[in-house]
């Protein structure tokens, strides 16, 4: 491939031109990920996950053809805002207070990616922002980005684990990164904060226990009791684990990103006004939102429960 002098600095000073907080790289080799993901399936921790099976997910080459280099990206969106504890109240994973991160990540991305691809002809990109067949936080680790804790999520010493992840494939041959040292040490704070005991050991997630899984991927009538009993007001998604963690507490800091400061609606709503959600209510109040993942049904499924659990009044 006859390229112009492309280095890495001059991607990474690229990223960050483009907002980004951290940028790293790592080759296009896959590693232990793969066989760590195929333990991980095995033991059916997956639950009802299927698509954690595609065969991309383990073979990075399949993703695009002749890619050499993961330009991996991560956007700081921790706001200073807490969950509530009033009993009538829901509560929303962090992740979704604010705009969809696919698309701000994703605008970024293609931006970055169409950079990329302008310097010569040869050039060839293609990004992801979670929805792909990629293992984004092994990639990122490698990238130095951050480590991946006992709680499965990417943490970073300058912003702790509140970080959206991205990467851009090229068929680019960039100086690689030194992939980050792993930093939890003997704590297990997370470990103890589960209330399912879903970190079934240090770093690995069992989604059968999980309450993000359930309130947002389980599509069944009904949640497990072992989780309903458990929710503890969660509606969409669960922060607990990363709530506990020492490096969240030390070193989280507010987002520069605009787009992910709280919906007013989306940090703490009512748990009857959501057991009761309409059609078009849903489908107003989540335009633009990451949690239109989270149907209609679920929504009321998940907010019922609760109540019932609970006793919540409805009026």
């Amino acid at each position: 491939m006859n390229q112009p002098e492309i280095t890495a600095a001059k991607v990474k000073d690229k990223a960050r031109s483009l907002g980004f907080d951290r940028v790293g790289i790592a080759a296009a080799v896959s590693g232990t990920e793969t066989e760590r993901l195929q333990t991980w399936l095995a033991m059916g921790y997956h639950a009802d996950m299927a698509w954690m099976h595609n065969p991309k997910r383990q073979d990075i080459s399949l993703c695009l053809p002749g890619v050499k280099s993961v330009i991996c990206v991560a956007l700081n969106y921790y706001t200073k805002v807490e969950h509530s504890e009033d009993g009538d109240r829901a509560k929303i994973s962090r992740y979704g207070w604010g705009r969809d991160y696919h698309r701000v990540l994703g605008k970024r991305l293609k931006a970055l990616s169409r950079w990329l691809e302008s310097l010569a002809d040869d050039i060839t990109t293609r990004y992801y922002v979670d929805t792909g067949p990629i293992a984004e936080k092994a990639w990122a680790q490698r990238a130095g980005i951050g480590w991946i804790g006992k709680h499965s999520n990417i943490i970073s010493r300058d912003y702790g684990s509140w970080l959206f992840l991205g990467e851009v494939l090229t068929n680019l041959e960039l100086e690689t990164d030194r992939p980050h040292a792993e930093h939890c040490g003997s704590c297990t704070r997370c470990i103890e904060a589960c209330p399912t005991n879903a970190i079934a050991q240090p770093f690995v997630v069992d989604a059968n226990r999980c309450i993000a899984y359930h309130t947002i991927e389980n599509r069944a009538e009904q949640i497990p009791e072992a989780i309903t009993a458990n929710l503890n007001n969660w509606v969409a998604g669960c922060d607990i684990c990363q709530d506990v963690c020492p490096w969240n507490q030390r070193f989280a800091k507010e987002t520069t990103i605009a787009d992910f400061q709280p919906y007013p609606d989306h940090v703490a709503p009512k748990l009857a006004e959501l057991a009761e959600l309409s059609e078009p209510s849903w489908d107003e109040n989540l335009t633009g939102s990451a949690l239109r993942r989270i149907k209609l049904k679920q929504w009321q499924r998940n907010a019922q429960a609760i109540i019932d659990r609970n006793g919540t009044h409805k009026d």
